[in-house]
């Protein structure tokens, strides 16, 4: 919320006498009555919006202790028509910003906050008593959440990352991807051998619990990651991790990650939390350049951190092999270690297929995948490496 603060109140002041004079004040105070001992003074200043004030005015009825008891959820996806208001509740307060809007309603014994933003909302009640302000945030987000009917083609896959107004957040997207066998052909042999033993991996098979899949920009590690995702999606949920550099710098941000319980995970469910670009993190002078965070990383893998859960991290990285740090790649450490490079030239000419222009412009030496889809739109200039385009790493 802003600027605004919350502070203990105090005894106001005569405007023509330097001295306070304490207006009305109070006797000892009853200890059945934690509110009396906590009054509440906000400072609201510029920098503060309307939507600021309306949270602020949510919160009274809870710290006077006039309605005790607080339930809340979030929702990622709310249906573009539903208010999320419970029958018969009136507003008091309405507020639209740039990035959300709020409401402030109220009905018999309970009052309501609604604030949205993007494509979901966060709903909070506090009501007298607890039973009733489970019933009344039922009511208000029954049927609310917009569930799409899933595609054989999309998985659900989570983001992470840290809201400045709302801190560690995870929301979900259905992503397009394809089958491995669809796929399959834009790697070279030795990596797609690779990959088949991948895909079929099942939670038996698990036996070291970070994946990391390094190479050069374009050669479709990311591509093998959605579809990772689709073949494991029965038994692991996937999220992205946005901002990893900040998540094994941030121990609180970690913790929420790595021992929240997140939606989808119950059960006995794997997550995998992909991290992608990370050579900074596991190149070998990390320990010098990353801190702790490296340190972090391989708690959660295969130290107390990771213990008990059922998490496997993946990481995607530009780094040669002989870069990355001696403990990244020990043995036992890995799941799976896989080197993705480009195609090689018949494999390249198999994948440009009738393509005579294409073939044509494709170089003795082979090409990277999205080498191989600049040429099949006629957009690669001849002869120039991946790496030295512009538009490097567009499969990545």
């Amino acid at each position: 919320m802003g600027a605004m603060s919350a502070t203990p109140a105090e005894p106001a002041t005569s405007s023509d006498s330097r001295d306070p004079v304490p207006v009305d004040a109070p006797s000892a105070v009853d200890p059945s009555e934690p509110e009396r001992a906590l009054p509440i003074r906000l400072n609201v200043d510029d920098s503060d919006s309307p939507a600021d004030v309306v949270d602020a005015l949510f919160l009274g009825r809870f710290a006077t202790g006039e309605q005790p008891h607080s339930h809340s959820t979030t929702l990622d996806r709310v249906k573009p028509a539903a208010t999320l208001l419970p029958a018969g509740a009136k507003v008091l307060r309405a507020a639209k910003d740039d990035d959300r809007s709020a409401v402030l309603a109220e009905g018999d014994g309970w009052t309501l906050l609604i604030s949205r933003w993007n494509r979901g909302a966060d709903v909070t009640v506090t009501a007298t008593g607890a039973e009733l302000a489970e019933k009344v945030l039922k009511e208000a987000t029954d049927g609310a959440r917009d569930e799409p009917e899933p595609l054989p083609e999309n998985v659900t896959m989570g983001f992470w990352y840290v809201s400045p107004r709302r801190g560690p957040h995870r929301t979900t997207r259905q992503i397009s991807a394809g089958t491995w066998e669809e796929i399959r052909p834009n790697y070279t042999a030795p990596v797609a051998e690779a990959m088949d033993r991948l895909m079929k991996v099942t939670p038996d098979d698990i036996a070291g619990r970070l994946l990391l899949l390094h190479g050069p920009p374009g050669t479709g590690k990311t591509s093998a990651l959605r579809t990772l995702a689709r073949s494991w999606r029965d038994w692991c949920q996937v999220d992205c991790v946005l901002d990893p550099e900040r998540l094994f710098n941030d121990v609180g941000y970690l913790m929420d990650i790595a021992i929240g319980e997140d939606e989808g995970t119950a059960k006995g469910r794997w997550r995998l939390l992909l991290l992608e670009d990370c050579d900074e993190l596991i190149r070998g002078e990390a320990k010098h350049t990353a801190g702790q965070a490296l340190s972090r990383l391989l708690n959660l893998t295969d130290g107390l951190l990771g213990q008990g859960r059922n998490v496997l991290v993946g990481v995607t990285t530009n780094e040669d092999l002989e870069r990355l740090h001696p403990a990244v790649v020990r043995p036992g450490r890995c799941l799976a270690r896989i080197e993705v490079g480009g195609l090689t030239h018949a494999e390249a000419l198999s994948w440009l297929g009738g393509d005579a222009q294409g073939r044509e412009s494709l170089g003795h030496e082979g090409a990277t995948l999205a080498e191989l889809f600049a040429l099949r739109r006629g957009t690669a200039p001849a002869g120039v490496p991946e790496s030295r385009r512009p538009d490097a790493g567009l499969y990545l």
